[in-house]
Order: structure tokens, then C-alpha cells, then sequence
């Protein structure tokens, strides 16, 4: 009998990736179905479904539960569920589609057949409330608004049958686990309560203070990396988890932490991504997910601390993974090492501000990195990637 969290739902996993004889018949009659190329970030939550990350859900959202999403964080059916997993197309495409059709899904970067959309409904939306509800704005410069925005205006909901992971079991060969992998290992460690960090950043001091509080109270911690795109300017995730592999073995003890990725793009939704971060981790196994300083968030749209207060906002059996709700942390010189404002005396001129945002600028500018700031074997791989791209 597991001693993990159980999935999402209550239930088991449910993955949704086709294997063998099956896989090879869908396979087959796929070819001679409409085809729907996917956008970057259905792609990442086509593969998401495929390997059970997504539990309990069975496909893309309908109308009823892209609303009760928006609105009020449950699925028709009551199922808790923070951002709205949809898919669109344009009205020409959608009008020559009819409901329980099958269509192929098609992969954007190399037509790729990625899985069959069995149709259920057809539905428009309202964009700009769906901007307003998961990322508290319209405005356009916001990556996530504009990502929603861009989208096609007709949603195709249904069922899915998934046959591609793409190229991440093969480019992050090791790195890339499903939710059954990370559970496995779990188990074969005797862990039963698992924090999950997440990142797309290289890990500063401030991660590594975060990780290792949880080490204190958690049987381990799972270094989750995204593997999907983000915004210009971010560190690509063949760098970011060079630089943590290099943190791992270096400043943590052996088997208390171990790194894996996850194939979705960013959405930068802030609190309401700070949710689907925890329900994703639950699925993976983990008991607890650090969240930190302005979690999932991008320029000044949220309150440092409103992905902490959003756990509070949501019903008690949401979810059975915690946060963790950690501090503003930094280095400080009077206490001569890592504090957070609930731990340090000292001034603000006393304290060493860590940030991702901060760290990209010294490097992206050659300016001098303090030690309190970054260790060494992350320097070293960040110092390289910025001179590879003057």
C-alpha cells in the first residue's frame, strides 16, 4: 500500500498515452483524419494528459468547465481545477468540424500526429474574462494575456487518445519523468512526504535556502524543472538544469533531492499557476509544494505573497498536497548567512536581495556576481551560456 499522496481526484492516475497495438492501429487511422496543429503551450498539455499529470481529466475542457474554472476553480462536475485546459482553432477550421468527429492533432514545430480529439462541443468564449479571472488582467503585455488572446476563437472540447511525448523523453533523456516514474522513485527511496520546487530559473542561494528548509521537515524534495518555453529573456532549460545538477551534487546531501522536468510552457499566471503547480505535483506524488516569494508571476501584476494567500481562498478538500509558504529570503551579512524576515533582526542595508530577474541582469551586463548571491558551479554554467550569446 503507497504511502504517497494519491493522484488528483482521489483516484489513480489516469495517463492517457497509447502504447503498443493500439498505439499503432490509432496511429494508422489518424492518418486519414482532419488534422489541428497545436500551439505551443496544448502541445505541452496534450503531453501532459498523455502521461497522467493532468488527473482526473480525460481531455480538453467544455464550456461548462472552462466557466466553473474561470469562476469559481471547479469543473462541472465539482472537480477542482485552477486554470481552464482548452483548446482552439480558428472559426473557418472549427466550422468544418462537427461534433463526435475525430480530429488529429498535429505537432506545431513537425506535423508530428500527437493524439485524436474525439469532438464534443464547439464553444466561443469570452477572452478577456478568462484573462481577468486566471491572471487578474487584460493588459496585452502580460504573456499570459496575450497567449489567450492570440488563441483561436472557437474552443473544441472532448475526449483525447495521446500518442506522442514529443522530444522530451529524448532530448532531457533521464531528466523527463512521468507521474508513475517520480512515484516509483519516491517509493524506492521510503519517502512518504515529498516537497515539490518549482522552477524556471537557475537555483540561487535563496532556492537553495528554500529546498533545504523543506529537507528539514520532508523525507525529500523534488527539484521540478519546466521544460517548455518561456518568455525572451529567461534561461533555456538545458542550461537552468545543468546549473542545478551542479548545485545537487555539490551542496546537498546525497539522496535527499533529485531533479526532474515537466513539459508545460508557462502560462505566468501567478497565484492561480501556484494551484495548478500543487494539483500537477500531488499527481507526481508530493505532499508539499514550496512556495515562495511571488510564485509564477511576472513584472509587477501580483502581490509578492498572493500565491501564499490563494491556498486560504479555496475549499479545505481542494487539494490534499500543503503548501509550504516560505518567506522573503536573503543573504544576510550582520547574521553571516541565508535568514528570511521571519528569522533576521538586521535592516534592509544589511540584507543581499536574491532574485532570478536581479542574477540575469549582472550576468547578461558583466558585472561582478557576490558569492552570497549564486555558488560557484551555477556561476560557472550561467557565466558560459551568457558568453555564448553576445
Amino acid at each position: 500500500m503507497s504511502k504517497l499522496v494519491p493522484p488528483h481526484g482521489g483516484g489513480a492516475l489516469k495517463p492517457l498515452l497509447l502504447e503498443g497495438e493500439e498505439l499503432k492501429s490509432e496511429l494508422a487511422r489518424a492518418a486519414d483524419l482532419p488534422k489541428l496543429k497545436l500551439s505551443s503551450r496544448e502541445m505541452g498539455d496534450l503531453i501532459m494528459l498523455g502521461i497522467g499529470g493532468f488527473t482526473p481529466l480525460d481531455g480538453f475542457m467544455n464550456k461548462a468547465d472552462w466557466q466553473g474554472v474561470c469562476d469559481n476553480y471547479t469543473m462541472a462536475d465539482g472537480t477542482f481545477f485552477p486554470i481552464p485546459i482548452t483548446l482552439s482553432t480558428d472559426q473557418a477550421t472549427a466550422d468544418g468540424l462537427s461534433e463526435g468527429q475525430d480530429v488529429a492533432l498535429i505537432s506545431s514545430e513537425d506535423d508530428e500526429i500527437m493524439g485524436v480529439l474525439t469532438i464534443s462541443e464547439k464553444y466561443s468564449i469570452d477572452k478577456a474574462h478568462e484573462c481577468q479571472q486566471v491572471f487578474k488582467t487584460t493588459d496585452d503585455a502580460h504573456p499570459g494575456v496575450k497567449m489567450v488572446m492570440e488563441q483561436g476563437d472557437v474552443n473544441l472540447a472532448g475526449s483525447v487518445k495521446v500518442f506522442s511525448q514529443g522530444d522530451f523523453p529524448t532530448k532531457y533523456e533521464g531528466l523527463f519523468l512521468t507521474p508513475a516514474e517520480t512515484r516509483a522513485i519516491f517509493e524506492e527511496n521510503g519517502w512518504s512526504t515529498v516537497a515539490a520546487f518549482q522552477t524556471r530559473n537557475p537555483m540561487h542561494r535563496s532556492h537553495e535556502y528554500l529546498v533545504k528548509v523543506a529537507i528539514e521537515v520532508c523525507d525529500g524534495v523534488l527539484i521540478h524543472s519546466l521544460l517548455g518555453k518561456l518568455k525572451p529573456g529567461d534561461i533555456p532549460a538545458d542550461v537552468r538544469t545543468k546549473a542545478i545538477a551542479g548545485l545537487i551534487d555539490n551542496h546537498f546531501v546525497k539522496d535527499t533531492v533529485f531533479q526532474a522536468g515537466y513539459p508545460l510552457d508557462m502560462r505566468y499566471a501567478g497565484p492561480r499557476e501556484a494551484l495548478l503547480h500543487a494539483l500537477f505535483r500531488q499527481n507526481y506524488g508530493c505532499s508539499h509544494l514550496i512556495v515562495g516569494r511571488d510564485h509564477a508571476g511576472v513584472g509587477k501584476y501580483y502581490g509578492p505573497f498572493d500565491a501564499h494567500n490563494i491556498f486560504d481562498e479555496i475549499a479545505d478538500n481542494a487539494l490534499v498536497i500543503k503548501p509550504l509558504k516560505l518567506d522573503w529570503t536573503f543573504w544576510c551579512y550582520k547574521c553571516g548567512g541565508m535568514s528570511s524576515m521571519k528569522t533576521c533582526p538586521h535592516t534592509p542595508e544589511d540584507r543581499l536581495m536574491l532574485s532570478g530577474t536581479r542574477l540575469r541582469e549582472l550576468l547578461s551586463n558583466d558585472e561582478e556576481v557576490p558569492p552570497e548571491f549564486s555558488r560557484p558551479e551555477v556561476l560557472s554554467v550561467l557565466k558560459e551560456y551568457y558568453a555564448s550569446i553576445k
